[in-house]
């Protein structure tokens, strides 16, 4: 079975691109893994489940809290789980999250892997090694940064991915676009949903090009000192709009990009931002909405990007190239509440 090996600091992540679940037992010994998934994927693959020990959770992001993850180190206990073991994400981002940091804690670290089942999972939430949890509104405020041993991609879950999670996903593809492939931009704005959608390979060729992105630069910045803040784009006012107002993560980071290709313009002298939220409007996903401008600002101060009085700020000088700026948080309020 082919799988490219990609290093990081400390360890590394095999990829298995095009794969299948049913290669799972190549990859992990079946008596000491336990998969954790959701009742979305349970309830639409439950043949693929039968004979792993599994733990079924609720979907959504309310769940990714840590109740949840009480809730499953409890049965993993259970299982008589130990360090031999290794717990296996099958899911969207929530699952792959909740996973990423049981296994961190777990014993004080055991194995892990992740079968992304979204595109926003295929694309951005299974890579980089960041794995946390939500606390309030405040999105993924504890958690820590710690890399799969492998990711297996099976293609087939997106048979029966909703039209809406589509959406969510290509968000994340268009941030990639944004910050580093001009390329890719130009494809997305001749190509739609049509494209892609039950075309394997369009669609296989497109993931794995977004996770090869995500994954070079993580690499190069593992624990975002620097570039890796450009996988950033969108996500400062999404994070805060997301929670608060119960929005899907990708239709939050448009939002955010809409917002963060004017403040470019503002700043940087973009000149593109036109093209980005038409972009986004041609992938259906929302641009410009009325916000309470004050309770998002009071969620943004809180974010880890923050730094005392300034915020480090993804912005575009062009399309394809992503800068992160330093902005005091006062004129950011100013620019935004002027939109």
């Amino acid at each position: 079975m082919k799988h490219i090996n990609y290093k990081f600091s400390t360890s590394s992540t095999g990829f298995y691109f095009e794969g299948s679940i049913s290669q799972l037992k190549k990859i992990v010994d079946q008596k000491y893994s336990v998969i954790i998934t959701d009742e979305n994927v349970f309830g639409h693959h439950e043949k693929r489940f039968k004979g792993w020990n599994t733990i079924v959770l609720k979907a959504g992001e309310e769940h990714k809290v840590q109740s949840t993850v009480d809730a499953v180190i409890e049965q993993l206990i259970s299982f008589g789980s130990d360090r031999k073991t290794t717990v296996i994400g099958i899911g969207g981002g929530v699952v792959t999250d909740i996973t990423g940091y049981v296994a961190a804690v777990y014993m004080r670290g055991i194995n892990f892997g992740f079968v992304p089942t979204s595109l926003l999972a295929l694309v951005d939430a299974s890579i980089g090694g960041k794995n946390g949890i939500d606390v309030s509104v405040y999105k993924n405020m504890v958690g820590l940064i710690r890399q799969p041993s492998f990711i297996l991609h099976d293609m087939s879950f997106l048979d029966t991915l909703p039209q809406q999670e589509w959406e969510n996903g290509f968000a994340e593809i268009i941030k990639h676009a944004c910050i580093k492939d001009a390329a890719m931009f130009k494809q997305l704005e001749a190509s739609s949903f049509k494209t892609f959608q039950g075309k394997k390979k369009a669609i296989s060729e497109l993931v794995k090009r977004n996770a090869i992105i995500k994954t070079k630069v993580v690499q190069q910045d593992e624990f975002e000192k620097g570039d890796r803040r450009l996988l950033n784009f969108g996500h400062t006012l999404g994070h805060a709009l997301e929670n608060q107002y119960e929005l899907m993560h990708g239709q939050a980071v448009a939002i955010g990009m809409a917002y963060a290709s004017v403040i470019s313009e503002n700043i940087m002298g973009f000149k593109d931002a036109g093209k980005v939220t038409r972009l986004l409007v041609q992938y259906n996903l929302p641009t410009f909405i009325e916000f309470d401008k004050q309770k998002v600002f009071h969620v943004m101060k809180m974010d880890k990007k923050r730094e005392k009085k300034e915020m480090n700020y993804v912005m575009l000088e062009k399309i394809g190239k992503g800068v992160v700026k330093s902005i005091p948080v006062s004129q950011l309020e100013k620019i935004i509440s002027g939109l």
